[in-house]
């Protein structure tokens, strides 16, 4: 993983009465759904900002690409806002990842929040800037999350992290214990990523990755191409969170091994991560270490600035 310096900029940490921003780099979405995830938001202390824009139609698009691109950037410079999070996933991240300002989201180091799509900002973003992202839930998900989900995602974004993130009810699937910098999130937008700046190997890292809706030989399909590709070379392990509506879970775990067999790295599966119910929020680019023996992962630093 070669990011453009080789340094790490943490982000800024919220305190209660910031300003979170809302933004829709990818597909449109229910307003229903986005009103009760702001009434959460703004139940748990924090206000927030976001334009008429995001509201926008253009097909499965929430919006031109320059627009969201703009929306995005803008929140990214606004002072009035302390960290971006997305409304929605679907599909439209990868559209605009060359409409980003990378210097600007570096110098302002604001916690930027979301999954599924969006993975596809997480893995730009870091690797062209360096800064620590937040996989987590959006607003139009953060109704249908557990409470302790709910929780978790105010408690990462307003305290530093004092214990490993629970893998309870997770599996090893292959033993061992490796550290690495934690990275991922949805395999479909990983895969997609393969061939572009953003789609750079996994040597020295813990690798996690979700998924929903995918047939079991589509998995296989997208695994196969990111191994031939040599993305998985060097991998240090590997965490599989939800497969939600993918077919069973073992046919899924099977063919990983299988996958994976030759790099004898530990295995972790079942972490509460994804399209679930279950939707842990997990700061990714910090040190991790990962035993899979035990099912624990440890943060090895802080997320936030000092």
């Amino acid at each position: 993983m070669n990011f453009h310096s080789g340094r790490i900029i943490h982000p800024h940490q919220l305190k209660a009465g910031d300003t979170i921003g809302i933004v829709a780099p990818a597909g449109p979405f229910e307003r229903d759904r986005f009103d009760r995830g702001i009434a959460l938001i703004e139940e748990m202390g924090f206000a927030t900002r976001f334009e008429e824009a995001i509201f926008s139609y253009k097909g499965y698009l929430a919006g031109d690409d320059g627009a969201r691109a703009a929306c995005f950037n803008a929140m990214v410079t606004d002072d009035r806002v302390q960290a971006i999070m997305s409304a929605r996933g679907g599909y439209g991240s990868l559209r605009m990842l060359d409409g980003l300002d990378y210097g600007a989201i570096a110098a302002a180091a604001k916690p930027i929040i979301g999954f599924s799509d969006i993975t596809a900002l997480h893995r730009a973003i870091f690797l062209k800037t360096g800064l620590i992202t937040i996989h987590g839930p959006m607003v139009t998900t953060l109704a249908q999350c557990d409470e302790a989900s709910r929780l978790d995602w105010y408690r990462t974004l307003t305290q530093p992290l004092t214990a490993p993130l629970d893998l309870a009810g997770a599996r090893a699937l292959s033993p061992g214990t490796a550290r690495g910098i934690l990275t991922g999130g949805n395999l479909a937008t990983l895969c997609h990523l393969t061939g572009t700046a953003a789609g750079t190997g996994f040597k020295g890292c813990i690798l996690m990755l979700e998924e929903v809706g995918e047939a079991l030989y589509r998995i296989d399909r997208m695994l196969t191409q990111m191994r031939l590709a040599g993305l998985f070379e060097g991998l240090a392990g590997l965490i599989l969170g939800s497969f939600e509506n993918c077919g069973p879970i073992d046919d899924i775990e099977a063919l990983v091994v299988e996958i994976f067999d030759s790099w004898n790295i530990p295995i972790v599966s079942g972490a509460p991560v994804g399209h679930g119910r279950s939707n842990r929020t997990v700061p990714l680019g910090l040190e991790v270490r990962l035993d899979a023996s035990r099912c624990e992962l440890v943060f090895a630093e802080p997320t936030f600035q000092e």
